[in-house]
């Protein structure tokens, strides 16, 4: 088939039965173990807008699997809405029992709490100002607390140091599980637990400190709550990034009808395969060019 022959079948498949097909064949081919953090962030398709028609930029939430490394699906944010819709819709489509699912600020809600909840799973999402007198409420608590010290304030600790280069990054992380005195605990669902992080990064001899809060389905485990946070942010290094240098996609001008989201579809389906195959030791970058330039490597890949 030509280049417009591929341009025009892409245009016209129905994204929703592409995403399906895809999400049973990611089914068939892996399973989230228990514990695996599963992280949700969305992504902006940055030059797929078309300003001639008024088409907004393509908005992709995705769902990273951080032990297999793979994408377990995506959903398109509608054009008038935001994250907020598109995450319930996505974390109906997986199957999580037994997974820490970790979201950004934006998916702190109520109903995605509910959402995670229901299906058998464990949350941590990030809390911050726009949840007005709750954020009040738990930045006070934990000012307090460190105020004291921690004395007399069950918690559970998490320490930990990283640095090459120039560049040193120390975390704190504290978790607290006894929430009696938070006024809205009955209504988020599975609320176990609050925690605090705080992030010290020294580069070039200038240090910055961050403070970030969260509310979490875990209870007791400081090593399990700092574990997901950290692992939460695989998502851009392990698919974001790698959907940028490795396959180009903010440069992608694609934007006829649903060549845009089915083509995300196609580059998650293609980053997965290349993730499994595991004979060659070099980057996604150069195992794409392998793959083209060697069929018998094209065929492991596919078959991987």
């Amino acid at each position: 088939p030509s280049h417009d022959t591929f341009a025009r079948v892409l245009a016209r498949l129905k994204p929703e039965e592409l995403q399906q097909c895809f999400l049973l064949w990611i089914q068939a081919v892996s399973e989230v173990t228990q514990g695996e953090v599963v992280a949700v962030d969305g992504k902006t398709l940055r030059r797929s807008f078309d300003r001639a028609s008024g088409k907004s930029a393509i908005h992709m939430v995705s769902a990273w699997a951080s032990a297999n490394r793979l994408v377990l699906g995506q959903q398109k944010v509608d054009e008038k809405s935001n994250e907020i819709t598109a995450i319930p819709a996505l974390l109906q489509l997986l199957e999580l029992k037994g997974c820490i699912v970790t979201i950004d600020a934006m998916g702190c809600q109520k109903a995605i709490a509910r959402t995670i909840v229901d299906q058998g799973a464990d949350y941590v999402l990030t809390l911050k100002a726009n949840h007005g007198l709750l954020y009040e409420e738990v930045q006070r608590f934990f000012a307090w607390a460190q105020q004291r010290q921690f004395a007399d304030v069950p918690h559970e600790y998490e320490h930990t140091l990283d640095g090459s280069h120039g560049r040193g990054e120390e975390r704190r992380y504290w978790l607290v599980s006894d929430l009696t005195w938070l006024t809205a605990k009955q209504e988020w669902a599975g609320l176990e637990s609050l925690g605090m992080v705080e992030r010290q990064r020294t580069v070039a001899g200038k240090t910055t400190l961050d403070v970030h809060y969260y509310l979490t389905s875990l209870a007791g485990s400081g090593q399990q709550f700092g574990g997901a946070v950290r692992t939460h942010w695989s998502v851009e290094n392990g698919l974001h990034w790698v959907l940028d240098v490795a396959f180009q996609e903010d440069q992608s001008r694609l934007r006829r009808d649903h060549a845009a989201e089915n083509f995300a579809v196609l580059r998650h389906l293609a980053l997965s395969l290349l993730r499994q195959e595991s004979t060659c030791a070099n980057g996604i970058k150069v195992k794409r060019l392998k793959a083209a330039l060697d069929e018998d490597y094209l065929t492991r890949v596919l078959l991987a």
